[in-house]
């Protein structure tokens, strides 16, 4: 059964849109794009190699698969490029689209059965990059194995968010985390299960409490 793995650069309010490019995203007047590239330094391309040199296939959303299917197709002697080119690449998409792409499938119509299926073949862990609404799928139907999140020490205020609506609660794992010499955080969570909700207020709570939450209650 293969692994579907997330990797989302993330602002610390959340924003995910477009962080390597001015070009990459501009959907609803986005003017950030390229956010990303000023905390870039040996500590964050290492832990990227060693990423690279791992065994994956791609799953992406449409945006994110034409933002790379127009890019690393032409990049030469770099070693992303030469993996990208050669691993297989799943987009997901709602609609038909352009596959040129080399070694390309189109996941599409019931995208989620799609998902599962995927999942339950042979091969390697499937790496998930951009393609925020897929995220917000896989998110909304417990379908990440592992989300690793670098946070980058910024706040954008607008912009395409990491969590939405209709993320599921869940208690999430801290499995690894790494912070580069420019404050960039890198965490790695695994689903943990239920939220576990506990109080520290005790069994006894004062009049003016419970006073407070029947106000509450009542939309006060």
């Amino acid at each position: 059964m293969r692994k579907i793995i997330v990797i989302t650069f993330m602002s610390m309010d959340g924003v995910m849109q477009a962080p390597g490019a001015p070009e990459e995203d501009r959907s609803n007047g986005f003017r950030w794009g390229g956010w990303m590239t000023p905390y870039s330094d040996d500590f964050t391309n290492g832990i990227m190699n060693a990423l690279m040199s791992q065994s994956f296939d791609l799953l992406l959303g449409r945006r994110t698969y034409e933002i790379f299917a127009a890019y690393w197709p032409f990049i030469q002697d770099h070693s992303i490029a030469d993996k990208f080119n050669s691993i297989h690449k799943y987009a997901v998409s709602g609609k038909p689209m352009d596959l040129s792409w080399e070694n390309s499938t189109l996941i599409t119509g019931d995208v989620v059965e799609g998902l599962r299926q995927l999942k339950q073949q042979d091969g390697p862990d499937l790496l998930v990059h951009g393609s925020s609404k897929l995220v917000q799928t896989l998110l909304a139907n417990g379908l990440v194995d592992t989300l690793t999140v670098w946070t980058l020490p910024l706040t954008i205020g607008e912009g395409k968010r990491l969590f939405r609506e209709g993320t599921q609660p869940v208690d999430w794992k801290l499995v690894d985390v790494k912070s580069s010499p420019k404050g960039v955080i890198i965490a790695s969570y695994e689903p943990g299960g239920e939220i576990k909700p506990g109080s520290f207020v005790g069994d006894n709570p004062s009049e003016a409490e419970l006073a407070r939450r029947k106000r509450v209650a009542e939309g006060g």
